[in-house]
């Protein structure tokens, strides 16, 4: 079983920078890929980024260039900074664990808007 916790999100005008945060415990963190995804109203959940327990990192098209996803080991933790947000970022964005199982943290409200 892993816990995860999601922080960091808000409100941010276009153009702006936010960093999200996800906290993991219950497991040994440093074998799971750890991903971000997103959900904007009346869409289908899409992944945003995700790296490897390697540090192989991928991303969606749509955010190569502005998003860069990090993780520590030491600290069981996953980051995913945003800059030059755009209002079609606005989403609740979830964190993932997936190792044998696929585990999701609780989401965190983004909103890019003037």
């Amino acid at each position: 079983q892993v816990q995860l916790v999601e922080s960091g999100g808000g409100l941010v005008q276009p153009g702006g920078s936010l960093r999200l945060s996800c906290a993991a415990s219950g497991d040994i963190f440093s074998v799971y890929t750890m991903g971000w995804y997103r959900q904007a109203p009346g869409r289908q959940l899409e992944l945003v980024s995700a790296i490897s327990s390697g540090g192989n990192t991928n991303a969606a098209d749509s955010v190569k260039g502005r998003f860069t996803i990090s993780r520590d080991n030491a600290k069981n933790t996953v980051d995913l900074q945003m800059n030059n947000l755009k209002p079609e970022d606005t989403a609740i964005y979830y964190c993932s664990a997936r190792y044998r199982d696929v585990y999701w943290g609780q989401g965190t409200q983004v909103t890019v808007s003037s």
